[in-house]
């Protein structure tokens, strides 16, 4: 296993889509060894999250888990690990619920994003077995932050103003009142 460089902000490939990931993929030893290189990788810079773009692997996967408290996260639920492939996701309830997202490719910041706290998500894991769950609450907010990637999005993208975004240090977290 190896932990693997996170691109940052302003590298193309952050901006370009991902393509899906083959069942035949999935049998070799190379995805396999991705797949432990990213889980490695997320822990190591201590994110719930990490799409492959963020590595500068154009592939829609994903692989996110949290399981204490997350240092970049005080007080968050817990994610599962898990290993998400070819995601689709239709939000269920409109934008609305806020969080102050930051993210392993703009690091040292954060910004305040709304989106669903509610979406259908239909997804392949590494066996290539395909889910369809309704997920709520913080998860979905994760797993919408991560699939961006495969999109070419990011969080600063979804903004709710651009003042509601700074360095870690400097935003105040605690409200979200824009002057």
């Amino acid at each position: 296993m190896a932990v693997r460089k996170i691109l940052k902000i302003g590298n193309p490939l952050l901006r370009q889509t991902s393509e899906d990931v083959t069942e035949s993929e999935i049998q070799t030893k190379d995805f396999k060894k991705l797949i432990r290189d990213m889980f490695e990788t997320m822990r190591h810079a201590d994110g719930v999250g990490l799409a492959a773009p963020q590595i500068g692997v154009l592939k829609k996967l994903v692989v996110v888990g949290q399981e204490d408290d997350n240092e970049r996260y005080p007080g968050t639920p817990e994610v599962p690990n898990q290993i998400i492939l070819n995601p689709e996701i239709t939000p269920l309830a409109p934008p609305g619920d806020g969080f102050w997202e930051g993210c392993l490719s703009v690091p040292g910041m954060r910004g305040y994003v709304e989106r669903p706290n509610k979406i259908r998500m239909k997804w392949r894991d590494e066996n290539y077995e395909e889910h369809d769950e309704i997920i709520e609450g913080y998860r979905a907010i994760v797993l919408q932050h991560e699939c961006d990637h495969l999109f070419g999005v990011l969080y600063v993208d979804r903004l709710k103003s651009t003042k509601l975004f700074g360095f870690n240090e400097d935003i105040d977290t605690a409200g979200k009142l824009l002057d």
